[in-house]
């Protein structure tokens, strides 16, 4: 089981601890809502040291990239601009979804999901035949997520890095030796933090000191499903292109750049999408959980993720349906049928339900 630099803090802190994807995190500290509640109403911190950062350096790193992602690095012009992406294989089945950062001309930052690391960076590395350019993983590098409306308060308080005070949302700078990413997986605003193995422990005592709380995996679960952000292995995969998935938006298919899965995307949209991914509030009595059965007035689906929404105070899924008009549904729970209406997701933005939701 691999530790991250901050296990030790997480024991001291009373968490209770789960295997993820071969590491051994936190999955709550006591309450797994009460963290919910949090980062909606302060700041949460959340160890994400299990993620993978990846460097992309080379004179050829951005026809690379621009190759490998479904979306189109060549829109990063300005120095720290952030870019969601997924990468595709040739079928347009989606490999892994990620972050990357433009840091400057050939010079790139990609972070990707901790489950999917190895086949990520093998794949990766295939891709660069034919390309000048350098892939290196930074193993001594943690990452700290504060996240809520008091987040980057606290948190450029807690640093001392007061140069990311007017970072944009979906931008990074580098502050001495903190990596600092006005991004998250909450629906809040906040920063991500990369910063040396060594010096994560201190940062996360001076950010208890100031009354930023630690987080687990449960709670950071039920934020991203609130905010509409998708799991990668639950939501979507390499069977499930960004067409089913509820991310045709990431894709940049308008101009003629021949990025890996294009052909396939196009083939599927000549045949025509025949899913759909949709939100579900459930109207009955009960728990929505990942894989069970969706029916609508266009056919059968299944949910992909579920849980109860500590903000809606209801259970809520992402369901990959057939595609059509259908607003209603019926979710099978254990051979019970119950209703559930179907909206457009997110389901909470700034702590509040979005409009339609409830």
């Amino acid at each position: 089981m691999q530790h991250t630099p901050l296990y030790n803090a997480h024991l001291a802190a009373g968490a209770r601890m789960v295997d993820f994807s071969g590491w051994d995190m936190p999955i709550n500290y006591g309450s797994q809502i009460d963290e919910h509640h949090q980062v909606r109403q302060d700041a949460g911190m959340f160890d994400v040291s299990h993620m993978t950062v990846v460097d992309v350096r080379g004179p050829d790193a951005r026809a690379y990239l621009q190759r490998l992602l479904a979306n189109d690095v060549g829109r990063l012009t300005d120095a720290g601009k952030a870019l969601y992406s997924c990468m595709l294989n040739e079928q347009g089945g989606v490999i892994d979804d990620l972050i990357t950062y433009f840091l400057g001309e050939g010079n790139y930052r990609v972070v990707v999901n901790a489950a999917t690391r190895e086949k990520d960076l093998t794949w990766m590395q295939e891709q660069t035949a034919g390309f000048d350019v350098n892939v290196t993983e930074q193993p001594g590098l943690a990452m700290i997520a504060v996240q809520g409306p008091n987040a980057r308060e606290k948190a450029l308080a807690a640093s001392g890095a007061s140069a990311a005070a007017d970072l944009k949302p979906f931008f990074a700078s580098q502050v001495g030796d903190l990596f600092i990413a006005r991004t998250g997986y909450t629906g809040e605003d906040g920063f991500e933090i990369c910063l040396p193995s060594d010096q994560a422990e201190n940062l996360w005592n001076k950010l208890l000191v100031l009354g930023v709380k630690p987080c687990g995996l449960g709670a950071r679960d039920t934020l991203r499903l609130e905010a509409g952000m998708n799991l990668y292995g639950q939501d979507m995969d390499e069977t499930v292109s960004p067409l089913e998935a509820g991310l045709s938006w990431t894709l940049a298919m308008k101009d003629e750049r021949e990025f890996i899965g294009r052909g396939a995307l196009e083939a599927q949209k000549q045949a025509g999408v025949k899913q759909r991914q949709v939100g579900l509030v459930l109207e009955d009595r009960g728990v929505l959980r990942a894989g069970q059965p969706v029916r609508t007035t266009e056919g059968e689906g299944v949910t992909t993720s579920g849980g109860f929404s500590p903000t809606l105070q209801r259970a809520i899924a992402f369901a990959r349906v057939p595609v059509g008009e259908a607003n209603e549904a019926t979710v099978d729970i254990r051979g019970k049928l119950l209703k559930a209406r179907i909206v457009k997701p997110p389901f909470v933005r700034q702590g509040k339900a979005c409009d339609g939701v409830l």
